[in-house]
């Protein structure tokens, strides 16, 4: 009974997990509400949903959309954003002793007083309440409009691109058809409160997310920076022979070394013609001598990812038509890095690069005509400028359409394709858009081929710790 006694009173005595994070002030996080605030207006409300439990077998991570708005790591949370006074209130389940007893202290609705010092909000009551908080106000008619993401909930490995996929393949099986959280918590206000009008508020938050804050820009720098060392340990560590998956080891351990618990999406590493595949995801093939490898892979850094992608050969050798193809893409990375800035639009961007690398076309000399003619279909290709980089590697809100703005994230991602090869040739770096022009985070990372054939004349960790033999 003592025992007991004293292991409630250590759990009581102990700072919560998951409420912890150091990276934003509450200042933050407040600002984050007023402009969800001002997009829903003064007569509506948004309620938000923290992701569900971790099965046995996986650690707990918040929801991107709950993370974002909170700082709160907590499973089966909710945040109600009331326009009409602008007030915040976040409910919590309550404490379980006995369940902490075998993870460590669990913030809970009991720690409300630390919640609304590092979230900032107004109020923390047990999620049991949240009904009672709602049913009322339905009483006036009519109710007002209920803001809910309608768009699936996006965590670790998680954008909304694939999110959205795998909903709808669920959706297929006439054998499963299960929806997602967002889309049963949906289903469920419909049941229980029908009179209020429910709104999307994906469209609304997206917007304020895709502009970065100065401590967000830092994490991505970081989770930059992380993924570039596991690419150069890679890089070292390839040689014929290796496995893909065994790269995929290498980026795991620089990793979790530098603090990333989590993979931002699972590693893309293919050999030879398995890099044709975009996604591509097996990872089980041995590197063939004469074959380039792509690795694309990043990782999920307190919340914030990466998205950076080379390509080597696996003999350490570049051959002349390798050299001049990777050359070409190099080429074609930094003719969009000089051009972008504050003011300036995507599609001037690209035009602007398409002339110049139609000149430096020019200058390069293939084996085979089909490579001259891969290079030139590459010119006029979009995708170039590819796609906003945050808490997810696909990250929410679009820019293509717009002026460049000073805190934007993306990624620059020039790629050709040889279809009679099956040979697909690309290099990805992250960037932030600065008041004067832009930053490439993984700028230290080598790109010539010069630079990573004389990295790859190193030895690696695969090197250093031969895998045992079975």
């Amino acid at each position: 009974m003592r025992h007991t006694l004293f292991l409630l009173a250590a759990i009581a005595s102990a700072q919560p997990y998951g409420i912890d994070q150091k990276d934003f002030p509450a200042s933050e996080f407040q600002e984050r509400r007023a402009k969800v605030f001002d997009a829903i207006g003064r007569q509506a409300l948004a309620l938000i949903p923290g992701a569900s439990a971790a099965d046995s077998l996986h650690v707990f991570r918040q929801s991107n959309e709950f993370y974002y708005l909170t700082g709160i790591e907590a499973p089966h949370c909710y945040l109600l954003l009331d326009g009409r006074s602008r007030k915040t209130t976040v409910y919590l389940p309550h404490r379980d002793p006995a369940r902490e007893r075998q993870i460590g202290p669990l913030v809970s609705a009991e720690d409300a007083a630390v919640i609304k010092e590092r979230s900032g909000v107004d109020e923390v009551f047990g999620v049991e309440a949240l009904a009672r908080h709602l049913a009322p106000i339905q009483v006036h008619h009519p109710a007002p409009p209920l803001y809910v993401p309608f768009s699936p909930q996006e965590g670790a490995t998680g954008s909304r691109d694939e999110m959205l996929r795998q909903a709808a393949e669920a959706a297929s099986d006439p054998w499963d058809g299960r929806p997602s959280r967002n889309g049963r918590l949906l289903a469920l206000l419909r049941d229980r409160f029908p009179t209020y009008e429910l709104r999307d508020l994906s469209p609304l938050l997206d917007p304020i997310r895709l502009i970065k804050s100065p401590r967000e820009i830092s994490l991505i720098r970081r989770a930059s920076q992380i993924a570039g060392l596991a690419l150069i340990e890679a890089i070292r560590s390839t040689e014929t022979g290796v496995y893909e998956y065994q790269l995929d080891a290498v980026a795991r351990y620089v990793y979790l070394l530098n603090g990333a618990k989590h993979e931002g999406y699972p590693s893309i590493i293919g050999g030879g013609t398995n890099a044709w595949y975009g996604h591509y995801f097996r990872n089980a093939s041995a590197l063939k001598d004469g074959d380039l490898v792509l690795m694309d892979y990043a990782p999920d850094y307190r919340y914030y990812t990466s998205d950076v992608t080379r390509m080597w050969p696996v003999n350490g050798k570049y051959t002349p038509d390798q050299r001049a193809l990777c050359s070409f893409i190099l080429a074609y990375r930094d003719a969009l890095l000089k051009r972008i800035r504050p003011g300036v639009t995507p599609d001037q961007v690209l035009a602007g690069a398409r002339q110049e690398m139609e000149q430096f076309l020019k200058t390069l000399t293939f084996s085979k005509e089909i490579y001259r003619k891969g290079a030139e279909a590459a010119l006029p290709f979009r995708g170039h400028l590819s796609h906003p980089v945050g808490m997810t590697v696909h990250d929410v809100g679009s820019y293509q359409r717009k002026e460049f703005t000073a805190g934007l994230v993306f990624s620059i991602d020039p790629m050709l394709w040889i279809p009679e090869e099956n040979l697909y040739v690309r290099m990805e770096d992250v960037v932030v858009v600065t008041a004067n022009g832009v930053e490439n985070f993984t700028d230290f990372l080598p790109a010539t081929p010069d630079a990573i054939e004389k990295l790859m004349r190193e030895d690696g960790i695969l090197q250093m710790r031969k895998p045992t033999k079975p």
